[in-house]
Formats: C-alpha cells, sequence, structure tokens
C-alpha cells in the first residue's frame, strides 16, 4: 500500500465497502450485553468472515467502531493524571495526527477503529496472526478526545488520525486516510451504530450482507445499520444487486451496489 501523500483534493475518499454477518432476522449480535467476539453461539463458518472478504477486496484498511470491541454501558476510561505526559518527540503533527515514521514503513494495511471517546485499551498494535500480517492499528479520534488517552496511544506508539469535533466526523476521516495515507479501498467489517450512520451520510459504495441460517428474536439485540428513523419524506437508500451467493452450510452472500443520491 503506497503511503505517499495523495494528489487529489482533500475531499476524495476511499472507494467503502461496508460488510456485515447478520442473522436472517437482521441481528449483528445475539444479545445486546455480550460482544460478538466472545459469543459461542454465534456460527463459525468456513469460507468466510475476515479472510473472504480481504480475499474478495484487497482493501487497505478496515473499519470498526469501538462498539465491537467495549459494550455500549462500558463508557471511556478514567485516565490517570500521570497518564498526560507523553515521551518527547512523540508529540502530533500540526493538524494533530500521530503517525509515526517506523510504523508507516511496515504498515501493509490498517486495523481503524473509530473511538473519538477513549473507551479501548488497547492489547496489540499489530495482528498475531499469520494471514494478517502488516496489518497495524490506526485510531480515529476527534478533537475532543480526552489528552490522556491520545498520550497513552502515543506512548504505545498506536497511531490516530483527528477528525471532527465533538465526534469522529466520518467523511472527514476518510478523506483522510485517502490524503495522508493512501488508503484506496476501506472495508467496514462493523456492527450497528457505526454502519448505519455510513449509511446516513451516503459514504458507502457497496454493502454486502452474509445471512447465517439462524434467528435470534429479542427487543435489544443489535440490529445491522442502527441509525436515525427515516422521515416521512426521506426515501430510502436504493440499491442495485450486484450478486447473491449461496452456501452448501445455507448462508447466502449478498452484494449491493449502493446507486448515488438524486
Amino acid at each position: 500500500m503506497s503511503r505517499e501523500p495523495d494528489a487529489a483534493p482533500a475531499a476524495v475518499r476511499p472507494t467503502l465497502v461496508v460488510y456485515e454477518v447478520a442473522t436472517a432476522d437482521g441481528r449483528v449480535a445475539l444479545s445486546p450485553d455480550v460482544l460478538l467476539m466472545g459469543d459461542s453461539r454465534w456460527p463459525r463458518v468456513e469460507n468466510g468472515g475476515y479472510a473472504a472478504v480481504l480475499n474478495r477486496h484487497h482493501p487497505d484498511a478496515l473499519l470498526e467502531g469501538s462498539g465491537t470491541l467495549v459494550l455500549p454501558d462500558a463508557g471511556p476510561v478514567e485516565w490517570p493524571e500521570d497518564d498526560l505526559r507523553t515521551p518527547s518527540g512523540d508529540s502530533g503533527d500540526e493538524a494533530g495526527h500521530f503517525l509515526p515514521e517506523d510504523v508507516l514503513a511496515q504498515t501493509v494495511r490498517w486495523f481503524a477503529v473509530v473511538d473519538s471517546r477513549g473507551r479501548v485499551v488497547w492489547p496489540f498494535t499489530q495482528f498475531p496472526y499469520p494471514e494478517w500480517a502488516g496489518t497495524h492499528l490506526l485510531v480515529l479520534v476527534s478533537r475532543a478526545t480526552p489528552p490522556g488517552y491520545l498520550a497513552y496511544l502515543r506512548r504505545e506508539r498506536i497511531p490516530y488520525l483527528v477528525a471532527g469535533e465533538g465526534r469522529v466526523d466520518l467523511s472527514e476521516a476518510l478523506a483522510t486516510m485517502r490524503a495522508v495515507l493512501g488508503v484506496a479501498t476501506v472495508v467496514a467489517t462493523c456492527g450497528a451504530q457505526l454502519g448505519g450512520t455510513l449509511l446516513r451520510l451516503g459514504l458507502i459504495d457497496t454493502l454486502e450482507i452474509e445471512v447465517l441460517p439462524i434467528a435470534a428474536g429479542g427487543n435489544r439485540a443489535p440490529m445491522m445499520l442502527t441509525s436515525a428513523d427515516l422521515g416521512p419524506g426521506e426515501a430510502p437508500t436504493s440499491l442495485r444487486l450486484n450478486d447473491a451467493t449461496v452456501y452448501a452450510d445455507g448462508r447466502v452472500l449478498l452484494s449491493y451496489a449502493v446507486n448515488p443520491r438524486e
């Protein structure tokens, strides 16, 4: 992946594919208080998931929300005062971004996570699996992100990009990833809220849904593309079917192109 600044205007963003794995009734988790990655009830499928997405799209970055990694009611981490200290020479650049040169030199793909509130304490900076070699963590923060969290990221040499005021501005973040890091294709493997925000902002180019042959029901289990309801005069997002693949285990992979807004 090229990391030279892109010559295109800052408003140019990467191509964005949103990939959702969901039950037949549209749930992206089985319970509201159990993280998907720790839920043994969720089917583990062959020839699917992250590996298949990488092979289909060869993205320069994957995109997740912090809600994939911490429960909604977890709240922000309370950083102690001494966490405000940061090593000399490791502050951000003029735009506030923190992009260590040694990390840039060894990164072939980014795992970008939206975390403006500083909720995730990271157990890794690079993925410890052979198929993820060269995939480095990148945190997307805002100008209101707690300084203690930014200092923590700098100490751990975790790169971050600053986009937005109170919350991460996803349009700005994607454009910055293109302009600063040369990211041309992003696959968002996000769940409910981040996917819904991307939908409402009109940022999705392709929507892929891998439907599992299970149904969860429930009132609070998160669903795909959670967002504000459409108003009476607002039109839904129009899709065009690209492909449909049926697997022997009953899964169905649906790929849709998102039609431009009129």
